[in-house]
């Protein structure tokens, strides 16, 4: 037979077999050389995410819920889109602090356990760049969730009462401003309230209740937004316009979970939007830097071995006048100083969040330098499986507020990621133009 001459290239991890040509006979005991040739396995590098410091957090799992850092990963999917995420061999580089991270994991530890029914979820923000700083969870949502990138939705609650607040301000409202005193809200007609396509939304067969017991015969934007006082802000929320109310949470960052229009009916001010806490601590970070409004980020680049693959860039623009976003920032401030946390000691400013029966709950607030929403909820579904007679981290609630939990996590996290740096001041709102009343005083 005549001789063949065949060329046998081998690649394994990179590497190529010398000495190509073989000399191959017919007939023989031997085994052709292909048989016997020893091929390495194809190595593929996984992806991984690192902190701000450079340090590996852990590979990006498949599965976000196997991993250590379930709201990390679920986030930096998100982010990162499908393209990126078909590759291998990739450091994610995120705006993670690793002491943040502790902190917001810590405080949520001490009020909620993994095994607890509800979910508690945080997210902490740098107001004028938009970095997440940490995002923490008392155990991942699991396959219950069907939220775009397995967010945590919840329906907001009493935290979005800062938006009418803002659009109040905005239309020329004084602090001291307000309507007497009322224990339960009906709109008069059904043109009250108008979404922001002119459709009549308000509702005047259903009455909102109050829950507070104790209460002045005068309520004003201060006391209002102190109490969260329903009637009242149904009441603004009228006065100062709904699409307003819902235009002014636009501009501050605020989204739906799962990617829809926010709803526009005449309870928006009561929170009946499910929302992210990244998304909320978003829309506060924005009061925080004056109006300044910068897209949420966690990812800050994507590198391979051959550089960088990608770079996101802080993404911010003006979405509200510095004066009235410090104003809302002086009503904030001291509903959190009379309020049951008592502030945190340096300049800081909060709302609570208590849902309609007590649903779900939340807490957000921020200083000068750090934003942060910590939420709580059933994901099994809030109207079934509500925050009453519920035992959570070991205590039994006979009602689950928004400062039962959600609170005292906010205030620990809060303290312990800012513990050792100096205090910055919030800038002082105008009083010569938001102080006092102008059309709607007490009598």
């Amino acid at each position: 037979m005549k001789p063949l001459r065949v060329v046998v290239a081998a690649v394994g991890a990179g590497a190529l077999l010398a000495g190509g040509f073989l000399l191959l006979r017919g007939g023989g005991d031997t085994a052709p050389p292909r048989d016997r040739l020893a091929v390495a396995p194809m190595v593929v590098r996984p992806n991984v995410l690192v902190d701000a410091q450079g340090a590996v957090l852990e590979e990006l799992p498949g599965d976000c819920a196997a991993g250590r850092y379930p709201y990390v990963c679920m986030r930096a999917k998100e982010e990162l889109g499908e393209d990126l995420l078909r590759r291998s061999g990739l450091t994610i580089v995120t705006a993670i602090d690793p002491r943040t991270q502790r902190a917001a994991q810590h405080g949520i530890d001490r009020y909620v356990r993994r095994e607890d029914a509800p979910v508690a979820a945080q997210a902490m923000i740098v107001p004028g760049t938009g970095e997440i700083k940490a995002l923490a969870a008392s155990r991942a949502l699991g396959p219950g969730s069907n939220l775009p990138g397995g967010r945590f939705g919840f329906q907001q609650g009493t935290t979005a009462m800062v938006y009418p607040l803002t659009a109040a301000l905005e239309s020329g409202m004084r602090y001291d401003d307000g309507f007497p005193y009322l224990s339960q809200y009906r709109a008069a007609n059904y043109h009250a309230f108008k979404n922001c396509k002119g459709q009549n939304v308000a509702e005047p067969s259903f009455s909102i209740l109050n829950r507070q017991r104790d209460h002045s015969a005068f309520t004003t934007l201060r006391s209002g937004t102190r109490t969260a006082e329903h009637t009242f802000f149904m009441k603004l929320t009228e006065k100062a316009g709904l699409c307003e109310s819902v235009q002014a949470a636009k501009r501050l960052g605020l989204e739906r979970a799962d990617d829809l229009p926010l709803q526009e009916f005449e309870t928006f001010s009561l929170g009946i939007n499910e929302v992210d806490p990244v998304s909320v601590a978003g829309s506060y970070a924005t009061l925080a830097a004056h109006g300044r409004r910068c897209e949420p980020r966690l990812v800050t680049e994507v590198r391979s071995d051959a550089g960088v693959v990608r770079s996101f860039p802080a993404r911010c623009q003006e979405a509200l006048e510095p004066a009235i976003a410090d104003a809302v920032t002086g009503v904030l401030a001291e509903a959190l100083a009379k309020g049951p946390l008592k502030g945190l000691g340096r300049d800081a400013a909060g709302m609570e969040g208590t849902t309609d029966a007590f649903s779900t709950a939340w807490y957000a607030g921020y200083t000068p330098d750090l934003a942060s929403a910590v939420a709580l909820g059933d994901p099994r579904g809030a109207v079934s499986h509500k925050l009453s007679d519920i035992t959570i981290g070991g205590r039994r609630y006979r009602h689950v507020e928004g400062t039962s939990i959600p609170g005292p996590i906010w205030k620990s996290s809060m303290t312990e990621a800012l513990a050792g740096s100096p205090g910055t001041a919030f800038a002082k709102p105008d009083l010569a133009r938001f102080g006092g009343c102008r059309d709607h005083c007490a009598p």
